[in-house]
C-alpha cells in the first residue's frame, strides 16, 4: 500500500537521523524564545541584525496596514501592485546602486522565477555544488545544460565554459553559502562572466544588510564594477527583519524579468503593509553600522572562545557559523545536549548539507549580548 511505503521512508529518517521535528514559537522573533513553556536563547534564526521585533517596524506595519489594509488581492501585474510596493522596489534599486528593482513573495521565489527566464533549452547553466535547494530547483525547471563546479573553485569554472557549445550561458552561486558560511568568489565569477559572455546570477540573501559599507551587500562587500550581465537577488526575511525579496540589475533585465519569470506573473503580490515595514527597515540597515559592529565582536567571542576545543568551525567570517561534527545521531545528541541547557542550537544533517558533515549552524545576530553566547561557549567546552 502506498500509506505504508510513506510510513517505511519515515522509520527509515527517524533510524538514519534525518527526521525533522517542527517547534511552535510562543513569543515574537528574537535571541530569547518561548516554545513549550521553556525559555531559550535562540541561535537559530537569520535575523542577523535584530529587526524582525525592532518597534519601527512595527510602527511601520501597522500604519501600512491602516492605510492599505492587509492583502495586495491580486498579482502585481494585474492590480496589486500598489504605491507602497513601488516606494520599496525604488529605494531597492537606490539602496544597491542598481538600475531597477523588481520585488518577489520569498527568496526561494525569486530564484524559480530568474533562470528559467533567462535560458532554456540548449543553454548551459554553472552551477557552484553547494548551491542552495532554490538554486538547484533553478536550473531543473529551465531545462538547460547543468554544470556544477566544485565549490568556488575558478579555474574548474573557467574550463566548463571554454569547453561548452551552449547558445547562452549563466553561472549561478549563493554569495554567501548558508551551511558553510564562506563567500564566493565574487570578482572572478565576474571577470568569468565578462570573458565568456555569460549571465552572472547572484544569491545574496545572508549577505544582504550585513555585509559591505552600510550592509549593502556581497557585491559592495567586494566593490564589484557595475555590469549589465549581473542579476542580483536578495531576501528580505533575514536581516531585512520582514518577509520578501527582490531581484535587482539593469533595466532592461529587470523588465524582461517582469514579463516572463512565472514566479512574478502567476501569485498574488504581497501585502503592502510588508513593504512598508520593508521601507523602515531599509532605514534601520542604511544607519545600523553598530549594529554590524557588534555581530562582528560575537563572530570573534565565539571563534575565539571555541578555538581551543575539539569543536571544528568552518572559516567562515559571517554570522552563520558552523560546528562540524560529522555523525547525524551524534549532532542530534549535542543538540539536544544544548536544548536542555536552554540553547536553541539546530541539528543541520543531509540532504541539507554533504553526508558525513552533520553539524551544529550557529546563526549570531545582532541582538544577541556577549553574555548569552558566552553561555553557548561555555556549554559547548564543557560538552567537548
Amino acid at each position: 500500500m502506498i500509506w505504508d511505503e510513506l510510513q517505511s521512508a519515515l522509520d527509515a529518517l527517524q533510524r538514519d537521523g534525518l527526521k525533522r521535528n517542527r517547534r511552535t514559537l510562543e513569543s515574537p522573533c528574537g535571541p530569547v524564545a518561548q516554545v513549550a513553556g521553556r525559555t531559550l536563547i535562540s541561535f537559530c534564526s537569520n535575523d542577523y541584525l535584530g529587526l524582525a521585533n525592532d518597534p519601527a517596524l512595527v510602527a511601520a506595519a501597522c500604519a501600512g496596514a491602516r492605510t492599505w489594509g492587509v492583502g495586495s488581492g491580486a498579482s502585481h501585474l494585474v492590480s496589486g501592485h500598489f504605491a507602497a510596493h513601488a516606494t520599496l522596489e525604488e529605494k531597492l534599486a537606490a539602496f544597491t546602486g542598481l538600475a531597477r528593482a523588481l520585488l518577489f513573495s520569498t527568496g526561494y521565489m525569486a530564484n524559480l522565477g530568474i533562470v528559467p527566464a533567462l535560458v532554456g533549452r540548449g543553454d548551459a547553466v554553472f552551477a557552484d555544488r553547494l548551491n542552495h535547494a532554490s538554486l538547484i530547483d533553478a536550473v531543473q525547471l529551465a531545462r538547460a545544460d547543468s554544470q556544477r563546479y566544485p565549490h568556488g573553485d575558478l579555474a574548474a569554472l573557467e574550463k566548463l565554459l571554454a569547453a561548452s557549445p551552449a547558445r547562452r550561458k549563466l553561472i549561478l552561486s549563493d554569495a554567501v553559502f548558508s551551511m558553510d558560511g564562506d563567500l564566493a568568489p565574487l570578482p572572478g565569477l565576474l571577470a568569468l562572466a565578462e570573458r565568456f559572455d555569460a549571465w552572472l546570477v547572484i544569491d545574496d540573501a545572508h549577505g544582504f544588510g550585513v555585509l559591505g559599507p552600510q550592509g549593502r551587500g556581497s557585491l559592495a562587500h567586494f566593490h564589484l564594477p557595475h555590469s549589465r550581465r549581473l542579476v542580483y537577488m536578495g531576501t528580505l526575511g533575514k536581516a531585512a527583519g520582514a518577509a520578501g525579496a527582490f531581484v535587482a540589475g539593469d533595466a532592461t533585465v529587470i523588465e524582461w524579468l517582469a514579463q516572463r519569470a512565472r514566479t512574478y506573473l502567476f501569485t498574488t503580490a504581497g501585502s503592502p503593509l510588508i513593504a512598508c515595514a520593508l521601507a523602515a527597515s531599509l532605514d534601520l540597515i542604511t544607519q545600523g553600522d553598530a549594529r554590524r559592529q557588534h555581530l562582528m565582536q560575537l563572530i570573534a567571542q565565539l571563534r575565539d572562545g571555541l578555538a581551543a576545543t575539539r569543536w571544528r568551525l568552518l572559516p567562515s567570517p559571517t554570522a552563520i557559523q558552523p560546528v562540524i561534527i560529522g555523525d547525524n545521531h551524534e549532532a542530534l545528541r549535542i543538540a539536544g545536549a544544548l536544548y536542555e541547557r536552554g540553547l536553541w542550537v539546530p541539528a543541520i544533517r543531509p540532504p541539507t548539507v554533504p553526508k558525513g558533515t552533520a553539524r551544529l549552524r550557529v546563526s549570531l545576530t545582532a541582538a544577541h549580548s556577549e553574555a548569552q553566547l558566552a553561555l553557548l561557549v561555555d556549554a559547548l567546552r564543557e560538552l567537548a
